[in-house]
């Protein structure tokens, strides 16, 4: 072959490799609170991610290239949050994170994110009403929790008046805002809702309680949904408890309360209380096995796992599985590949990622048992997730679609795609 020819076969086989190729290491930024109030819930995260990026590396990492934890702690400042996005977007170059937990944390990330053209994954359940194409939304909108939870109360359990209790921020406040209007619709007074919001941290709940027993005065079956978030679940439940309220009495279903909370409570006066999620540790699989062990051979044995691990689970697998198959961990690839990606559930089945940057999965109801673990009391098949509710007008005519409408807010009645600018 000659000289020319050579050179030539030579320029047509790197035509034919990636546009982006991935540079090593690749980067993964770990944007959790490691300290402050929500640190009893974000750690988990933290240690979950370098796990992950452990068991991707031993099978050969992405692209050829060894995976970097790149591990920042926001300390539950919410404009902390932020700084650390810039810091790990520009300073370190990562090339996707995965974080937050509160919205407001997610707030405060979101215009960075955007301006920087960064890849977020979220994998905590939160409010909806959002939609961006620069997040991954891999924890549960409230048609995928709230909704499901408020309906087991509603037809199973019998409540027929509603403590809806909540953390002042931005999740509980917009949760309840749709959960009001939803139990209206099925003809519950506004009467018979009772809304409260505390600090992040609160710790007195006395006449809290009180409240939400009064609310029950005139006979009336009350439940409580509670979106309360950090360590201040510790002393409402040792509150419920001193009252002597049993989930006989006034049952609890949470948003924010899973295996990981537990574990500091004595959970000796809670069995019977509820929690919705789309994962639970005691869920009954082979890959939820494996997964538990796995975790316990690293972490110890008296660690557990939780919903919001699944997810990051889930959303990293897609992420590693997209920028295969994208050659390249450039974020616009990256994006386009993960629609449509499939990765197993823990639970069964299988989590889909939907155009409009949500997953479709299970919802399960579990029921607090002494040991800190939850008896699994209801499951559906996968549910889509929605990014706009169907239970607000304003919302109900919106539609996300990033696939092939390019397009987060798009309504239904105009024909139109509305943009907005994050100016959180």
């Amino acid at each position: 072959m000659s000289k020319t020819l050579t050179c030539t076969a030579a320029l047509l086989a790197a035509s034919a490799l990636p546009a982006f190729a991935a540079d090593c290491p690749v980067k993964v930024g770990v944007l959790h609170s490691l300290s402050g109030t929500m640190a009893i819930s974000e750690t988990t995260l933290k240690d979950t991610m370098e796990m992950l990026i452990e068991q991707q590396n031993a099978k050969g990492g992405v692209l050829g290239c060894e995976l970097e934890a790149v591990v920042v702690d926001p300390a539950s400042d919410w404009p902390l949050f932020a700084e650390k996005a810039r810091e790990l977007l520009s300073v370190h170059e990562v090339d996707v994170i995965f974080g937050n937990w509160t919205s407001v944390s997610r707030k405060s990330v979101l215009p960075v994110i955007e301006e920087l053209n960064g890849l977020l994954f979220y994998p905590v359940q939160y409010e909806g009403e959002e939609s961006s194409k620069n997040v991954f939304y891999t924890g549960a909108a409230p048609n995928q929790q709230a909704i499901p939870a408020t309906d087991y109360f509603l037809e199973e359990l019998g409540v027929e008046k509603f403590a809806l209790l909540g953390t002042d921020y931005v999740y509980p406040r917009t949760t309840n805002n749709i959960l009001e209007s939803y139990l209206q619709q099925k003809d519950i007074p506004a009467d018979d809702i009772f809304v409260n919001y505390t600090p992040f941290g609160h710790s007195d709940w006395s006449k809290i309680v009180a409240d939400v027993v009064a609310l029950g005065a005139d006979g009336k079956k009350v439940g409580v949904i509670s979106t309360i978030n950090g360590d201040a679940n510790v002393g409402f439940y040792k509150e419920l408890a001193a009252a002597g309220i049993s989930a006989d009495d006034i049952p609890v279903v949470a948003f924010s309360v899973g295996e990981e909370e537990l574990s500091g409570l004595d959970t000796t006066n809670l069995v019977g209380h509820l929690a919705a999620w789309n994962y639970f540790q005691s869920a009954d699989t082979d890959a939820n096995a494996g997964w538990v062990e796995a975790w316990k051979a690293r972490m110890g044995e008296e660690r557990v796992t939780n919903d919001p691990m699944e997810a990051h689970y889930i959303g990293f697998n897609m992420w590693v599985n997209a920028a295969e198959a994208a050659g390249t961990t450039d974020v616009d690839a990256v994006r386009t590949a993960m629609y449509g990606q499939e990765f197993p559930n823990l639970t069964g089945g299988t989590a889909v990622m939907l155009p409009n940057h949500h997953l479709a999965k299970p919802v399960l109801i579990g029921e607090i048992q002494e040991d800190g673990q939850f008896d699994i009391i209801s499951q559906t098949e996968e549910v889509p997730g929605d990014a706009w509710t169907d239970f607000l007008p304003e919302s109900a005519v919106l539609k996300s679609d990033w696939a092939e409408l390019e397009c987060g807010m798009y309504n239904t009645e105009t024909k139109s795609c509305v943009q907005i600018k994050s100016n959180y």
